[in-house]
């Protein structure tokens, strides 16, 4: 910045009263002299003053003020978004504990209707092993059932799990379970169509096999050599590697030494 006026008034004043205390009365230096001395020396102080250097600095000063104060806004910033995470932090433990509850109510509520289905009490018609329960668990409990040797109520658990869980994976493996329960106690009426149901239904199923050699075993009982041999020669021939085919080669082999 320039030095006003005024400034530069009392600046000379007082320069030129020190300058001519300095001299003798006679006039050896005369007084423009040191005037334009004194216009000198002012003017080295406001090329001082009005340096860019100086310019420079306060620039550098606005622009760190300014970085300080965006730096302040950042720490605010995140000391928002931490408290947020938090809450979302709670939030989720909250969501995940609730869920946790309700899985545990419900495997208690399973643990329950599979404790009275072992005891032995019997299935209404048209009843789930285990209401609450998933497909799985209802399957599980009927097949524990036709382990148990309680082939009527595996029976209708089947039929009934079939009713309630059409798009279940476990479906193939449901109808041939319950033709067996059909088979095991000698319903071989009953049993023939289940079996051809699992082919026809499910001919992708790993029960395939397993259904068909008791197809096989099923006209045997019923004396229906025929057919017997027809499904007994298609599993040894189309699943040459099953147990199921060793199975119907061995039934094939009686049935020849029985001139049947």
């Amino acid at each position: 910045m320039s030095l006003g006026r005024g400034s530069r008034s009392l600046v000379c004043t007082a320069v030129l009263a020190s300058g001519c205390a300095g001299f003798s009365t006679d006039g050896s230096v005369p007084i423009d002299q040191q005037v334009n001395d004194i216009n000198g020396r002012l003017t080295r102080i406001e090329r001082v003053v009005n340096n860019d250097s100086l310019m420079n600095i306060l620039a550098r000063l606005d622009q760190l003020q300014a970085e300080l104060r965006s730096l302040r806004n950042d720490v605010e910033t995140l000391q928002h978004e931490t408290e947020m995470a938090g809450q979302r932090q709670r939030d989720l433990y909250l969501d995940v504990d609730r869920r946790l509850q309700g899985i545990e109510k419900a495997a208690l509520a399973a643990g329950a209707g599979a404790a009275a289905i072992y005891a032995g009490i019997a299935l209404a018609p048209g009843q789930l092993p285990l209401p609450g329960g998933s497909d799985r668990e209802n399957y599980d409990a009927a097949f524990e059932l036709l382990k148990e040797g309680r082939y009527e109520e595996a029976a209708t658990a089947f039929q009934q799990f079939m009713a309630v869980y059409p798009d279940s994976a476990l479906m193939d493996n449901a109808q041939y379970w319950l033709a067996e329960t059909y088979y095991v106690t000698q319903d071989y009426a009953a049993a023939l169509p289940a079996f051809q149901k699992v082919i026809a239904d499910y001919p992708a199923s790993r029960k395939v096999p397993d259904a068909l050699l008791k197809i096989g075993y099923s006209n045997y009982a019923l004396s229906k050599w025929r057919d017997a041999r027809k499904a007994l020669t298609a599993v040894a021939t189309n699943y040459p590697e099953t147990t199921a085919a060793r199975l119907a080669g061995q039934r094939l082999d009686q049935m020849q030494g029985e001139g049947n």
